[in-house]
């Protein structure tokens, strides 16, 4: 709850002009005490009102906290313009309120509450500071699949109620054998993660969002579905064990689909977007395998993807900045111009494509392991989705630096710090969580 009031006191620092390093550095040490506050125990603590903290709510509050302070540092286009920042800074405060209260609930209602609470001011972000036109379409598309999605888990929610006369995750017994109770809670679930067939209003969110919009939604938006149903799979283990098969097949199936439509992208962000669905159905076939190997290695997928995701959005917008346009027909022959941020964009796809020593690698080998012991056939998907997911990598950074210069570029910058800064926060983390990777397999 400390942090919770923590947050509220940082709200007149949004409307601060000049401050905004302020504001940047009392994230980063909302960061830091939140870090030095946990003892890595699977049971909840710092337990306050229905509010608590266990291993898996720690490390999606802590990416949460992480990429919302480096949203700041990603937009300052938005600052140097004067383009509503402080609206925008207030914007990003509820957002990160919203998820640090979704992500540390113990109790499925207030879940469910701030889970489509934190849909609001995502779709501020979208709305209000997006590129194109289409944004009103994307952002409606966004809101109204999550929207449709969840009021059958609304139901579902009261009928715990009925039967359990408690909403505490503790309490809730796995005797529940409903199919029908099993799809109306994790249906919500299997749009946020997007599983294939529902993932439609992924990629156009993601294209006409801002860079921080980008990096909220593929960081935690999407971690949000993987976070309900490792918190909720334990009360359908019965239902689970009968028709979870149906969602491996179409989410590897997906996964394998999705590698290929990344071949025929020539938009970067909606490249990017694309491999998310990709990534993210692995992570859902890990969670439905309902085995320990699954679970751990689908919580170090999703922290490895919110990191991984966010820098290669944050890289595509450093170049949208110079060249105006997403298109790999005119981002090209970067590694003429900006040198040093071909290092990253190679450092970044390479994580992306799980190369160690990235914490990806370890996710994707927890999860192949834990697909391939539930069932051997799973092994042809997942050979192909691991072969297209290094393709598409590296069909985004061959054509997005090599090949001849645009000459319509008029005037260029070879980088800030600040955006070296931004992508060195991004995979650094990434790069060295693999050295503390026991804590994740024990």
């Amino acid at each position: 709850m400390k942090f919770i009031f923590y947050m509220i006191f940082m709200i007149p620092l949004c409307f601060l002009k000049n401050y905004i390093w302020v504001n940047q550095f009392i994230y980063f040490v909302l960061f830091l005490l939140f870090l030095l506050s946990f003892n890595f125990s699977f049971t909840f603590e710092d337990i306050s009102y229905s509010f608590g903290c266990d291993f898996l709510s720690y490390f999606m509050i802590l990416l949460s906290i992480w990429i919302c302070s480096l949203m700041i540092m990603a937009s300052e286009k938005l600052n140097s313009d004067n383009y509503f920042f402080n609206f925008f800074m207030f914007v990003l405060l509820m957002l990160m309120f919203s998820l640090v209260l979704t992500f540390g609930s113990m109790n499925v209602f207030i879940f469910y509450l701030f889970f489509e609470i934190s849909l609001i001011p995502t779709l501020i972000l979208i709305l209000g500071w997006g590129y194109q036109p289409e944004r009103i379409q994307a952002g409606l598309y966004m809101f109204f699949y999550t929207l449709f999605a969840s009021l059958p888990m609304m139901v579902a929610v009261f009928y715990f109620y009925y039967n359990f006369d408690s909403l505490d995750f503790f309490f809730l017994n796995s005797c529940i054998d409903s199919v029908l109770l099993y799809l109306c809670t994790t249906i919500v679930f299997l749009v946020k993660i997007p599983m294939f067939f529902l993932h439609l209003w992924l990629p156009k969110a993601h294209v006409e969002a801002p860079v921080s919009g980008s990096m909220i939604l593929a960081g935690i938006m999407l971690k949000l579905g993987g976070y309900g149903f490792m918190r909720l799979m334990p009360v359908f283990m019965t239902v689970g064990l009968k028709i979870n098969y149906i969602f491996v097949v179409i989410s590897l199936f997906g996964g394998f689909i999705i590698s290929l439509v990344c071949l025929r992208q020539s938009d970067i962000k909606s490249l990017i977007a694309y491999s998310s669905v990709s990534h993210m159905g692995l992570v859902l076939g890990g969670i439905m395998t309902m085995n320990v190997w699954g679970f751990y290695g689908a919580l170090v997928m999703m922290i490895a993807h919110g990191l991984c995701s966010s820098g290669l959005f944050c890289l595509a917008n450093i170049t949208y900045e110079r060249f105006s346009s997403r298109s790999l027909f005119l981002n090209k022959g970067l590694i003429n111009l900006m040198p040093s941020m071909s290092l990253w964009w190679f450092l970044l796809c390479s994580s992306n494509m799980a190369a160690p020593p990235s914490f990806n690698l370890l996710g994707e080998v927890m999860l192949i392991n834990s697909l391939v012991s539930w069932g051997l056939m799973t092994i042809i998907m997942l050979m192909l989705v691991s072969f297209f997911s290094a393709c598409y990598t590296l069909y985004l950074y061959s054509y997005s630096q090599h090949g001849k210069l645009y000459l319509g570029s008029y005037s260029f910058s070879l980088g800030f710090v600040r955006e070296y800064l931004l992508l060195f926060l991004h995979w650094v983390p990434l790069n060295l969580l693999f050295m503390k990777s026991d804590m994740f397999i024990f």
